[in-house]
């Protein structure tokens, strides 16, 4: 036996409990991986919300952790019993031990520890296709990212500078405007003061932005749609703040002939080549210094309910690991 995050019926976060359970052994194409680090993602609050329905209850959250492999199945032949590996995209890591796909992981390489590899994954490969696939961001393109100062935002914060671009990003407050800063964002808004809008008309002297990349959802999707060039990519991978509510697709036309795009990281990584290429991507990127990885909170796993009401009050910066107890 082993513990577990268990949710029985989506709620907030107290429907998280603590329980006992049988991680069973590995069959074809598995393995038994004992979590050394576990990443804490909102689209963990959207599973557990029900906004992202999960197929079936009870069921355990989480999507990225970093461990060891236990035990292999039939078929693997790629991964060994010993080997440390990270993954994201595979629901379920809010345990101590898991079966995991083994298509689904890759071997963390020497220089980056576990707890690192555990906050990297999601955030780090969806900041790859962001600025890779959905708009490749080139030097000297104006780019707009909210939450500049989340988990995703400082890591894409770095990215995009490397990349040559001039980041424009939205945050909440003077201290996450310097967390943003200090990560390469050229031009931090505080929303609480400053309407980003005409920031953005501001700083482009009214050309607008190359792309917007947008994980707010509601609050923020009509008026980003305002802060974009003719032609510009609309990138929407996220709804914080709620559901986008339909809208007239005429709108795209009419404000520029905008483009836009819903993606998600498993679609980018759907194929076993393209999820080593883009996680080798993110690997370089880590270990050259290029993007530095800050977990600036951990909660013990058990406290999960603690670690989801700071992730939605907004009191979270960087990324946050939880850490079994084994």
């Amino acid at each position: 036996m082993t513990k577990a995050i268990r949710v029985h019926h989506v709620g907030g976060p107290e429907v998280l409990r603590w329980e006992d359970v049988d991680p069973g052994k590995p069959a074809k194409d598995e393995v038994l991986l004992r979590h050394t680090a576990i990443g804490l993602n909102f689209i963990d609050v959207y599973h557990r919300t029900g906004i992202y329905p999960v197929e079936r209850l009870p069921f355990t959250p989480g999507l990225e952790g970093a461990g060891v492999i236990e035990a292999v199945g039939d078929g693997v032949s790629d991964l060994k019993v010993g080997d440390r590996v990270a993954y994201a995209g595979a629901i379920g890591s809010y345990a101590e031990r898991r079966l995991a796909p083994a298509a689904k992981l890759v071997r963390i390489p020497d220089g980056i520890d576990d707890q690192t590899a555990a906050a990297m994954m999601l955030k780090g490969m969806t900041v790859q296709y962001l600025l890779t696939g959905c708009y490749p961001v080139k030097r000297g393109d104006t780019i707009l990212f909210h939450a500049a100062a989340g988990g995703v935002g400082t890591i894409a914060c770095q990215w995009a500078k490397h990349l040559g671009a001039t980041v424009i990003g939205t945050v909440g407050s003077e201290q996450k405007a310097k967390l943003a800063r200090d990560h390469g964002c050229d031009y931090p808004v505080i929303t609480t003061k400053e309407d980003f809008v005409q920031r953005v008309r501001e700083i482009t002297k009214g050309a607008g932005v190359a792309a917007v990349y947008d994980s707010v959802g509601k609050d923020t999707f009509m008026r980003s749609l305002d802060c974009l060039r003719p032609l510009g990519m609309m990138v929407s991978f996220g709804q914080s703040s709620g559901l986008v509510p339909p809208f007239d697709i005429g709108i795209l036309s009419k404000k520029g002939s905008l483009f836009l795009t819903r993606p998600t990281l498993m679609t980018y990584t759907a194929k076993r080549e393209d999820l080593l290429s883009r996680s080798r991507q993110l690997f370089d990127v880590v270990k050259n210094g290029v993007v530095k990885i800050e977990i600036n909170q951990t909660f013990p796993l058990k406290e999960a309910v603690k670690a989801h009401e700071a992730l939605e009050a907004r009191r979270t910066t960087g990324s946050t690991v939880l850490l079994p107890s084994s």
